[in-house]
């Protein structure tokens, strides 16, 4: 008998112990936020103080999908950033257990903003040439430098979910903004031109293995004019302008937290 109490004893000692044990949390997956403003949040006019001129912002979706994912962010998208400095200055966090990477590019190299600063000039500037010179690049330059910065991103990160983060039509047709005027016809052909780039940088996209997340669907009736906006118009200061606001990068969220699901 206390042969048995005292087997009894014991098996409830461990079993207690066992239960004691805290479990081990399995480690937040690494999700690592690379490309341009599109990405790092300009336009939504509050950034984190340490990120100087690269104006990350607590808004840009990068961080909203972090907390949906449950993940750990590496914030490395910066403002401005052309396809050579990403290469340079954002891949370094990629490893082996990186499990989520977004990268927005492409915007900045091909001088978008440049033409649209041009479109946004009184008569009788126009920005034509501008436009065609921009669609040349994206047909002639830019895929090359897609598929160098996608395949440095898998070399890197081999076993992530990468999703290609396109940009938004910015123009529905109307002129609402009395500080630039960017006439109907100059709306359409930037638009044709945005649909170009999106076209192009889905195809590197998929030729690489990555997911696109296209961002025209979601902005539709939500583009400069829109009710609500979901992208600032000429704005001040004009560093903010034509890129999403707030609103916007709840938008974004949501359809780059689905490509990153899927």
């Amino acid at each position: 008998m206390f042969l048995r109490r005292l087997a009894l004893t014991g098996a409830v000692i461990v079993t207690t112990a066992l239960i004691a044990v805290p479990q081990a949390q399995a480690a937040a997956p690494a999700y690592t936020a690379i490309g341009d403003s599109y990405s790092s949040g300009t336009g939504t006019r509050e950034y984190y103080a340490d990120s100087g001129g690269c104006q990350r912002s607590p808004h840009a979706y990068p961080v909203i999908d972090a907390g949906r994912l449950g993940a750990a962010l590496t914030f490395a998208a910066c403002s401005g950033a052309k396809i050579p400095a990403i290469l340079s200055g954002q891949l370094g966090s990629l490893n082996a257990s990186t499990a989520y990477v977004t990268v927005s590019a492409g915007g900045n190299d091909l001088g978008w903003s440049a033409v649209i600063i041009q479109c946004a000039k009184p008569w009788p500037y126009t920005c034509w040439g501008d436009i065609d010179r921009a669609e040349a690049y994206i047909r002639s330059t830019l895929p090359g430098q897609l598929d160098q910065l996608y395949s440095e991103i898998r070399q890197r990160a081999p076993n992530a979910r990468v999703v290609a983060v396109g940009y938004p039509n910015l123009f529905n047709g109307q002129e609402c903004n009395a500080i630039a005027r960017i006439s109907p016809g100059e709306q359409s052909r930037l638009n044709a031109a945005a649909d170009l780039l999106a076209t192009t940088t889905a195809a590197r996209a998929a030729a690489n293995g990555f997911s696109f997340a296209d961002a025209r669907p979601a902005f539709t009736g939500h583009t400069v004019c829109g009710n609500p906006e979901w992208i600032n118009g000429t704005s001040w200061p004009i560093g903010e302008s034509y890129h999403p606001n707030r609103n916007g990068h709840v938008g974004y969220a949501a359809i780059v937290e689905s490509a990153l699901r899927a």
